[in-house]
């Protein structure tokens, strides 16, 4: 979708303003930003869909191995039923076990206000919580209209105001439903306008089922961007359909500057059994490090951390890029 032409461009002028024209999108006139963060879900989005429980060592090893590689941002677990999440059981241990980092964010997926009090009571300084885009996703998925899950975040969003606890906001199904089909930009951007007035500091946008495309992506944040300011905004673009980078791409020429990723592709989609799901975040490092955007991750660290863990759960690297280096390291 995109020319070398074109990526050359970008790398050039990263941080600076220049105007790009494309068939998909308006003239726009936006600055590449000089420094991205990125938002590793693997330790929560990534191995709760794995079929088998993983070991407490196991998930304190990959936090400590990301957080050594210079994330400072890291979704390490979830405080959700283990009769739902079996993967997501001691979570709590495993903030207790993972080694911080001044400067690093060690945060966890809450569904309700119990989760909230079990990931104060391990130490937990900051949140997430979770919408759809979809009434059908909302009802299959959390059994409740949107509506009734964001009411029922009100409590969630007192409470950890009064104990000084940040709070992110995703919304899935951003690009399409896999029971309702397209979803309209206006119903995300009102999900998302309504989630930053409850108090949440960021809403990022998900492609839980990877259908997006970059133009609709641009559509998509132009919309949501018209409610709520871009520098609150953040993609979540799964790569079933092989288009997570380019959706990144459109987002960054959006004005769009924080991304979603997992290590090493953890996670695939349920909707598409045997297809890719998260981007993998060694794929998103190598595009942004090739424009000439800091993100201060070291890649090396990152593909080994990706790679050890893919060992330890006997299963394939979803990385293109920790392939190539790794096959580089063999020669």
């Amino acid at each position: 979708m995109f020319d070398n032409r074109t990526l050359s461009i970008a790398a050039r002028t990263a941080g600076r303003r220049y105007t790009l024209r494309h068939a998909w999108l308006p003239e726009i006139t936006m600055p590449l930003p000089h420094h991205v963060r990125l938002v590793e879900v693997g330790p929560r989005d990534g191995l709760q869909n794995e079929r088998h429980p993983i070991s407490v060592t196991d998930r304190v090893r990959l936090v400590n191995d990301l957080t050594e590689a210079g994330v400072s941002h890291i979704e390490t677990g979830s405080f959700v039923s283990p009769k739902w999440v079996p993967q997501m059981a001691d979570s709590a241990t495993v903030f207790a076990g993972i080694q911080r980092s001044p400067g690093v964010r060690y945060t966890a997926l809450v569904p309700n206000l119990q989760g909230l009090q079990a990931a104060i009571g391990a130490g937990v300084t900051e949140v997430a919580v979770f919408a759809a885009a979809s009434e059908g996703f909302s009802q299959r998925n959390i059994n409740c209209s949107i509506s009734e899950s964001l009411q029922r975040f009100a409590p969630v969003m007192a409470a950890a105001e009064r104990q000084d606890i940040r709070v992110r906001g995703y919304i899935s199904c951003v690009l399409g439903c896999p029971y309702d089909g397209a979803v309209a930009p206006s119903q995300v951007a009102s999900i998302a306008a309504e989630l930053i007035a409850m108090g949440c500091y960021e809403v990022s946008l998900g492609d839980t089922i990877g259908v997006g495309v970059a133009s609709a992506t641009s559509r998509l944040i132009d919309r949501v961007a018209a409610q709520v300011p871009r520098r609150q905004l953040a993609g979540h673009f799964h790569d079933t359909y092989g288009q997570a980078l380019s959706n990144i791409y459109a987002a960054l020429l959006e004005g769009v500057s924080v991304f979603d990723s997992s290590v090493a592709g953890l996670g695939g989609c349920p909707y598409a059994p045997g297809a890719s799901g998260n981007v993998a975040s060694e794929d998103v490092l190598y595009m942004l490090q090739g424009m000439g955007i800091d993100t201060g991750v070291d890649l090396q660290r990152l593909v080994a951390a990706g790679q050890r863990i893919c060992d330890v759960l006997g299963r394939p690297n979803g990385s293109k890029v920790a392939h190539a280096l790794l096959a580089h390291e063999q020669e």
